[in-house]
């Protein structure tokens, strides 16, 4: 894929049908990620569970949130930098787990890894990644984290676990509300899973020559890293939803968590807190922060936004344990809304996976300088100058 520079964030890019785009922003990416990417995988990383309400509410709900628009304020020294469990960042965003990565570009975990350290900010690979934790961590020049799942094979748990504190990795993230996978009803139109799925998405893959190349022919092996090292052979996209199905835990509690919790030496975020009860279980617990999350709208539809769960468990846990967000944000704008709101930090998923697919790791770069660009246009505009400054006096009154 060639692209061409026409600014600092602005860009044409080849889409892969013939035709140049102008990509300016998240959305650009999100077409041109439509047009590179087999449907399958496409309405992988963009649909959600059942008809789909929350994963619209959690864009919706944000947009709607309105900032105090100041002027004359002398925001002429502005700075994005901030500090998330004594990790300086560029920028208060973190590349979210993203499953198979490795399928949107080649070796795509590797390429959005060593996107988030060129600028700052940190990467988090996924349990079900593409490339293992060895190959990300040895090929990136920071520290990343790991986002692993409660798992009925409590052997997986404690070898990745123990795998990635080898590799290097601080932070762990231990994302908790998936103890069944959510009703997802475009990949069973699309070809991820149901009749026929492995026909259906070799058939898409012919109609997609430089996704076929890249990826299908250039980016092998194409199975999930981190169980094949465990199970000691191969586990190919076939297996990803079934292997799912039977090794998610529905009879997890907190207490079964105390083991990984005396293990882990580093920061430990918990993913998917939805409730503030269950964000002061996590204090209880000894977390040392929280993922405000409904997996980007993609496991139980009706759930409130993120948006709108945010404010009450900041509230809640006050300064016990560092916040951050996930789920509808597409734009730096978005960002400011988040930390506004009360995270201190904000998880990025869909966004840099349009990004991955459709321009790789210049892509995802790009991504991460339009989101600055928009970050420091909201704080010009709301007269706040530093990452600090930025709370609820931003908004307009009534919105918390």
């Amino acid at each position: 894929m060639k692209s061409l520079w026409l600014s600092s964030t602005h860009r044409f890019l080849y889409s892969g049908a013939s035709l140049f785009m102008i990509i300016s922003s998240a959305s650009d990416y999100r077409e041109a990620a439509r047009r590179k990417l087999p449907r399958f995988l496409f309405d992988y990383i963009d649909g959600g569970a059942y008809a789909e309400h929350t994963l619209k509410a959690n864009s919706s709900d944000l947009a709607d949130i309105s900032l105090r628009q100041r002027v004359l304020r002398n925001v002429e020294s502005l700075s994005l930098e901030t500090t998330l469990f004594d990790q300086p960042l560029a920028m208060p965003v973190v590349m979210s787990p993203v499953g198979l990565t490795g399928m949107f570009a080649r070796r795509g975990e590797v390429q959005v890894a060593n996107a988030a350290t060129n600028k700052g900010v940190p990467f988090c690979l996924s349990t079900v990644s593409v490339c293992p934790i060895e190959e990300v961590a040895s090929q990136t020049a920071q520290s990343i984290w790991f986002q692993l799942y409660v798992l009925k094979d409590r052997g997986f748990m404690k070898n990745a676990l123990e795998r990635a504190q080898a590799a290097g990795v601080k932070t762990l993230v231990f994302t908790v509300d998936m103890p069944t996978p959510g009703a997802r009803y475009r990949d069973a139109h699309s070809g991820m899973s149901g009749p026929y799925a492995a026909q259906r998405r070799m058939l898409q893959a012919v109609t997609k020559p430089a996704w076929a190349f890249d990826v299908g022919l250039m980016g092998r092996p194409h199975d999930l890293g981190n169980i094949s090292k465990y199970l000691g052979k191969p586990t190919h996209l076939e297996d990803y939803i079934g292997w799912l199905a039977t090794n998610f835990d529905p009879s997890i509690s907190w207490k079964d968590l105390e083991w990984i919790r005396e293990f882990w030496k580093g920061p430990m975020i918990i993913k998917g807190i939805l409730d503030p009860q269950d964000a002061k279980d996590a204090v209880s617990f000894g977390a040392d922060g929280i993922v405000v999350s409904n997996h980007g709208g993609r496991q139980l539809d009706g759930v409130l936004s993120t948006a709108k769960a945010l404010p009450e468990i900041a509230q809640a846990v006050g300064c016990d344990l560092t916040v951050l967000v996930d789920s509808g944000v597409r734009s730096g704008l978005d960002v400011v809304r988040m930390l506004a709101l009360g995270a201190r930090g904000v998880l990025l998923g869909r966004a840099p996976a349009y990004a991955l697919a459709a321009d790789g790791q210049r892509g995802v770069e790009n991504l991460l300088d339009i989101f600055a660009k928009e970050m420091r246009v909201a704080m010009t505009l709301t007269g706040v100058t530093s990452i600090a400054q930025i709370d609820e006096s931003i908004l307009v009154r009534g919105q918390i």
